[in-house]
């Protein structure tokens, strides 16, 4: 697994052995960063369920001012913290091993408003999915004119509409696809 592109590129990433994790292809992680393009500069960025921390490593490395990992198994939280201290990444990122929505109200409570939130979960956890949006269309930390990405299977069909949350944009590519969500427009 390696950056795609920008300050790190090239650089590879440590994952863990076996099936623990499942990380983000780099295929599809270009994707991904083509689609958001120059709006990552400067940019806050959360990456729930971070795993190696690929996602967000990618967009502090495309010029990002900061990016929270979400990961609540530890070994993946350490994982995280090496592949961030193998790069010089200090400052800027921030880990926090808990679970998800318990990273989301520290978040809210640190006042953090994110340009853009990935979320991955485990593809079998297919509640996880639902739970989340409807967690983010209701909270504060979505920027204004901020994105949710949601990687999940293209067979799975996400909700159209969730709390607050429109979907804008699906983008598949091999058995993977890409959701992208923004705060519906008030009627």
């Amino acid at each position: 697994m390696r950056i795609i592109a920008g300050k790190y590129r090239s650089r590879t990433l440590r994952s863990l052995k076996g099936h623990a994790l499942r990380p983000t292809s780099d295929r599809l992680r270009e994707t991904l960063f083509n689609i958001l393009g120059p709006a990552v500069q400067g940019a806050a960025f959360i990456d729930l369920y971070a795993g190696t921390g690929a996602v967000g490593i990618e967009a502090l490395s495309r010029g990002a001012r900061s990016a929270y990992f979400v990961e609540q198994h530890a070994p993946a939280a350490v994982l995280i913290r090496r592949n961030l201290d193998s790069l010089g990444i200090g400052k800027e990122a921030d880990i926090l091993g808990v679970d998800v929505v318990r990273g989301l109200e520290r978040l809210e409570a640190r006042h953090t408003h994110a340009d853009f939130i990935f979320l991955d979960p485990p593809y079998a956890a297919a509640e996880e999915y639902e739970k989340v949006l409807e967690y983010l269309g209701e909270s504060p930390l979505l920027a204004p004119g901020g994105r949710i990405i949601a990687e999940h299977l293209k067979k799975r069909v996400l909700p159209q509409r969730i709390g607050e949350l429109e979907l804008a944009r699906v983008v598949a590519q091999g058995d993977a696809a890409l959701s992208f969500y923004r705060l519906a427009l008030a009627a």
